[in-house]
């Protein structure tokens, strides 16, 4: 069936937006335009429908049935466009630009990447490091492995692993201070990233006051995998993920004081955008990862 050229495709795309917002002046935000052009856009809709689309009140706008109904269909042709030229752009070389945690990266993901690219040679996987959320809109990235709490708008995501939190200690630093009888006895060390939300959170689950930690002065590395490195070289003790340096305590370089271990309810996830979801290279790593991490029961 052949589209008409009057169909007013722009206007479909300023509903979709303020279909999603239920404002005018965010769906003008999103898109460049002034709340007036999309209002105009609107009403130019409307009268080609033959139908209401919003319910204007004061300061709040909702959609009638015949607007829900068209904003929903909208949303998935858009979508549906979005991924043909997602992959149009493709081509026949596939590059993957993965954008993960540096300590997520250098812990787990470089370790084990290569049984991704053995099973699919012919993508190249980039590794684009950071902590920060990746804005897929502005930044080249096809999937993100962040961690939070899996509740990004526009994006679908897996939870993939625990982001839980404990503190770590060189033995040789255990050897100079003596043994940590009490959680309290952490305070008496000098403590790698003092201001790191993560300490309050442990030392009030273990029942200790922790607001000197207020008042400390130390260096922040921003990077789990450079304090673990600081408190294996006897620096102090730090704050991480037990999981990621399981070999490092096997090996005796570190040490878990104590068997409590936290978390705030932000995991790991593997994110994407959900109009992408159907590119071949990203649902490739998806199910991969998804291997890798089975869901808990």
């Amino acid at each position: 069936m052949k589209m008409s050229r009057n169909v007013p495709l722009n206007a479909l795309r300023v509903l979709e937006s303020a279909a999603r917002h239920l404002s005018f002046t965010k769906a003008g935000e999103e898109l460049g335009m002034t709340q007036t052009a999309v209002s105009y856009q609107i009403k130019l809709l409307e009268d080609f429908i033959g139908a209401a689309l919003f319910v204007r009140k004061p300061r709040q706008v909702t959609l009638t049935s015949v607007g829900e109904r068209l904003s929903q269909q909208a949303n998935t042709a858009f979508s549906i466009l979005e991924t043909a030229i997602a992959e149009a752009r493709t081509g026949t070389g596939d590059v993957l630009i993965v954008s993960p945690t540096p300590t997520f990266a250098q812990q787990w993901l470089a370790r084990r990447l290569g049984v991704f690219q053995a099973r699919h040679p012919k993508i190249a996987v980039h590794l684009a490091l950071s902590n920060d959320i990746v804005d897929f809109a502005r930044d080249n990235v096809d999937v993100g492995i962040r961690w939070g709490k899996g509740d990004w708008p526009g994006l679908i995501g897996h939870r993939i692993m625990r982001l839980d939190f404990a503190p770590v200690v060189s033995p040789l630093l255990l050897e100079k201070h003596g043994p940590l009888k009490t959680p309290a006895d952490l305070l008496k060390l000098t403590i790698i990233s003092p201001n790191d939300v993560w300490w309050k959170h442990w030392f009030t689950e273990a029942g200790v006051d922790a607001s000197e930690l207020d008042t400390r002065t130390g260096s922040s590395f921003g990077f789990q995998n450079l304090e673990a490195q600081a408190a294996m070289a006897g620096h102090g003790v730090a704050i991480v993920n037990p999981a990621h340096f399981a070999d490092d305590i096997a090996a005796g370089r570190m040490v878990q004081p104590f068997d409590l271990v936290c978390n705030d309810g932000r995991d790991y996830w593997l994110v994407y955008q959900e109009s992408r979801r159907n590119i071949p290279k990203i649902k490739a790593f998806r199910d991969w990862m998804l291997e890798e991490f089975p869901p808990e029961p």
